[in-house]
């Protein structure tokens, strides 16, 4: 499977990602700690990739994303951005809606 297949595989297959330095409990940047620390605010889980240790994954997806930093978070399987855009998001309710709202249609599938 190529880098590509495998990145495209987990945003498929996770309705809620983010790719960060590190762990939700570990963060290895501030940035990544601030986005997890948003994300948890919402309430749901997610998944997460540590681009530390996936180099692969970290050389490739700001090509396939066209976004050149992290964290970079996906909501079903849609780019929505890094910390500023999330924190931005939280701070005005859109993220905790937009993950509401994706939780509920998937509750129903």
């Amino acid at each position: 499977m190529s880098v590509i297949e495998k990145i495209k595989k987990q945003i498929k297959n996770n309705v809620i990602l983010i790719y960060m330095k590190g762990t939700p409990q570990s963060p290895s940047c501030g940035f990544s700690a601030q986005a997890v620390q948003a994300l948890s605010v919402c309430g749901e889980k997610f998944a997460y990739v540590d681009v530390l240790e996936n180099t692969d994954i970290r050389n490739e997806l700001p090509k396939y994303a066209n976004w050149p930093t992290f964290p970079q978070l996906w909501i079903d399987g849609e780019l929505i951005g890094g910390c500023s855009i999330i924190l931005e998001m939280l701070e005005n309710g859109e993220l905790q809606k937009l993950i509401s709202n994706t939780i509920k249609k998937y509750n129903k599938s």
